[in-house]
């Protein structure tokens, strides 16, 4: 069946080209994030538990994670948790095949457990994290539609959206995190925490980078220390954004911080979760690990829904797959957006409708740009299980 993919030019000025841009990206370490990877990680394992012991990925949804934040007293060198940070990990799960019960919460409760082990590296889970696991039961009915062919039959009628390429700004802004907790943390600088939380702005030819960093106190000696490593995280910022883009950058570190008062961003753990800040999946980094108010978004919550017929979580990974590589491969394409609709029932491959909306460079030849995206929309969506091993393995990221 022949696949409804529309694409069109739309008269609009490339991202690059426009006066402002406003990019988000919440860090590893913020509480949205990290209900995010627990989120994702429960998945994950349950869909190597069913394939280990059904053969086949069981229906499941591990996205009702909360995390409810403790209180704490840091201190420079050290400081302790008050009353810890409550994990709550809820959805839905199959917890028995042919008869037979399957360790679901167990299992659901060791991903979670792992996943802060390896995330938060300040994290005494026997002291600090209260995990409490409430997974249901899954329904019947959605467990028969897992079974009922080789291509899953939608869950629900949604949409995806993605787009491509990232502009400077994007770029800068997702990979400032990534190099503080990467790079500075690993290599120099343990008193960042994994709470990074950057907020890129770009005003025509400046682009202004203001950094929340959670300090962790056990490695700062006092207040010219801490003064010290924000000067030193600022330095090295800069020095790194010069390969993203040849724009004028402004780094900005902790401004909330009272230095007079002595009110500065001390944690005992590196994440705000463990004085006052909650967190829910979904609230924060679209499946790009960004959040881009200039761009088309969805609402959708992609981390710990099942890879397997949800088309909200597949459609939003994939729609960001086909971006990636039109924007790659189809010469004259400035930025395209994605746009992928499902009906509930009907094949995921089989969407109600793919668009393709490209801004193309001047001069570009727009039957070319047409034939050619439609080719790398229709092939992806031919190949759509290869989303679901990629999600299963953790080839691909969902925040």
């Amino acid at each position: 069946m022949k696949r409804n993919i529309i694409v069109e030019k739309i008269s609009e000025r490339p991202i690059e080209d426009q006066a402002m841009e406003i990019v988000e990206r919440k860090g590893v370490g913020h509480p949205d994030s990290i209900a995010d990877g627990i989120a994702e990680a429960a998945s994950r394992a349950l869909c190597n538990l069913y394939e280990d012991e059904c053969g086949m990925i069981l229906h499941h949804n591990t996205d009702q994670v909360e995390i409810v934040a403790g209180s704490s007293a840091p201190e420079y060198g050290g400081g302790e948790l008050i009353s810890p940070i409550y994990v709550l990990l809820n959805g839905r799960a199959t917890k028995e095949f042919e008869g037979t019960p399957i360790p679901t919460d167990t299992t659901v409760i060791g991903a979670a457990r792992k996943y802060l082990e390896e995330t938060l590296l300040n994290i005494d889970l026997e002291r600090h994290v209260i995990l409490d696991c409430r997974i249901g039961s899954g329904s019947t009915d959605l467990q028969n539609v897992f079974k009922r062919g080789e291509v899953p039959l939608a869950n629900d009628t949604s949409f995806g959206v993605g787009f491509a390429p990232l502009s400077e700004t994007e770029e800068l802004t997702y990979n400032t995190e990534r190099f503080m907790i990467e790079e500075l943390r690993r290599k120099g600088i343990p008193a960042i925490g994994e709470d990074v939380k950057v907020m890129g702005f770009r005003e025509n030819e400046t682009i202004s980078l203001t950094i929340a960093c959670a300090m962790v106190g056990r490695y700062v000696d006092d207040l010219d220390a801490y003064i010290s490593i924000k000067e030193e995280i600022a330095e090295k910022v800069l020095d790194m954004a010069v390969k993203y883009t040849e724009r004028d950058v402004r780094v900005m570190v902790n401004t909330a911080d009272d230095l007079e008062a002595g009110s500065v961003y001390l944690t005992v753990t590196g994440t705000s979760a463990e004085m006052g800040d909650d967190g829910s999946v979904g609230r924060g980094n679209r499946c790009n690990g960004l959040i881009t108010p200039w761009r088309p978004m969805s609402m959708e919550a992609t981390s710990g829904k099942n890879p397997i017929n949800h088309s909200g979580k597949i459609y939003n990974l994939l729609s960001n797959e086909m971006a990636r590589e039109i924007a790659e491969e189809v010469r004259g394409v400035e930025d395209v957006y994605i746009r992928i609709l499902s009906r509930i029932g009907y094949p995921i491959d089989q969407p109600l409708v793919a668009s393709a909306q490209v801004v193309p460079s001047e001069g570009a030849e727009m039957g070319l740009i047409e034939r050619e995206t439609t080719t790398i929309m229709d092939r992806w969506l031919e190949e759509i299980t290869s989303i679901t091993e990629m999600i299963v393995e953790g080839r691909i990221k969902t925040f």
